[in-house]
């Protein structure tokens, strides 16, 4: 079956390229990145995570900030590109309702919601419109989101993004599960979404699935969609952009990055993260403790009282250059990144590969 690298359907929204910006929080992915993803005819997508922590808004409620912050970089990618971007709000976070509403407030295509399962997601939406895309990592989150949906709200997942254990940033897997690469490889999770997917597919409703986790190349674009896959989230790759928004010592530490110091640790927010170690990553994994004082109380799963360090400061941190505080969060092959290149060059590339890899027979 010959397989063809077009557009990506949403609904009734349609995006050129089949590539999702995965969004990246603490201002990794803002109005900079986000809007050159677009301009080139993917989908780019703003992290709606940490930016309370450094906004110049006056309000000294956290939850306030952040949804404040968040209104202004929509407005700021808007200014900036025409083209169709979204937002990714996790559930875990405490002001997940407020920052769905200055989403829809301000009309976003897109909202993309993962760490956790969006079941209530649809009940919070006005804006018929706006497209709904949960991230998940198995084939029964799948399944319990879509019989969710469909039973509570009359409706489907706009498209469904799976995640594989290769991905950068926090993980939908144990340590255990991470380890387990024959059971949970993402080719392997791709196609039992898929099977669970097509139940609830008729002829007037398809549900695209979208592969993430360890994408890296055309060739990897190319497996996935071979396998079913109708697009995919890419956030690694975007990084070492020069319109991505974080600082350029952040960039210099994925190009430094060796393969042996992409390590997974467990985080302070209850879940296994992908990133590159560091002695900062080494102080707090052997336990030190640095002292903070919980002004966010951003996510759900974080107990202040009982962890070593707040890692909203850490991010924070890394984005602004200081990895002497902080690290930088990514997927398992950032170490094949060796140099930052334009938002245009790389989605040329990828683009290139990919088609020239779809047109190669299997053997």
């Amino acid at each position: 079956m010959k397989v063809e690298f077009g557009g990506l359907s949403l609904g009734s929204l349609r995006i050129e390229i089949p590539i999702i910006q995965g969004g990246m929080g603490v201002r990794v992915s803002s109005s900079s990145l986000v809007s050159a993803v677009s301009n080139e005819g993917a989908l780019g997508v703003i992290a709606a995570v940490g930016l309370g922590e450094e906004c110049d808004n006056e309000q000294r409620d956290y939850k306030m900030r952040s949804r404040a912050e968040l209104t202004n970089i929509i407005r700021e990618t808007r200014r900036m590109t025409k083209n169709p971007f979204g937002v990714n709000i996790m559930c875990v976070l405490t002001n997940y309702d407020e920052l769905v509403e200055a989403a829809q407030a301000e009309s976003v295509d897109v909202i993309i919601s993962g760490a956790g399962l969006p079941l209530r997601l649809p009940s919070l939406i006005k804006n018929k419109k706006t497209k709904l895309i949960p991230i998940i990592s198995s084939s029964r989150a799948a399944q319990i989101i879509c019989s969710t949906w469909s039973r509570r709200y009359k409706r489907l997942p706009d498209a469904i993004i799976i995640e594989g254990p290769l991905a950068g940033g926090h993980l939908g897997y144990s340590l255990a599960e991470l380890a387990d690469e024959e059971h949970f490889s993402l080719d392997k999770i791709l196609t039992e979404v898929l099977a669970v997917t097509r139940t609830f597919e008729n002829d007037k409703t398809r549900i695209p699935v979208i592969a993430a986790g360890g994408i890296f190349d055309g060739k990897d674009i190319a497996r996935v969609m071979r396998l079913g896959a109708s697009g995919v989230q890419m956030a690694t790759r975007f990084v070492c952009t020069h319109e991505c928004d974080v600082s350029l010592q952040y960039k210099e530490a994925y190009i430094a990055a060796k393969k042996e110091d992409i390590i997974v640790i467990q985080s302070p927010v209850g879940m296994p993260g992908r990133v590159i170690s560091n002695e900062f990553v080494k102080k707090v994994t052997e336990g030190a403790h640095v002292a903070f004082g919980c002004e966010y109380k951003c996510l759900y799963t974080c107990d202040a009282q009982k962890v070593n360090y707040c890692i909203a400061k850490a991010l924070l941190n890394a984005y602004r250059g200081d990895l002497n505080k902080g690290f930088a969060m990514c997927g398992s092959n950032a170490y094949r990144i060796n140099k930052i290149i334009s938002v245009k060059e790389l989605i040329c590339e990828l683009v290139t590969e990919t088609e020239s890899c779809l047109n190669i027979p299997l053997p």
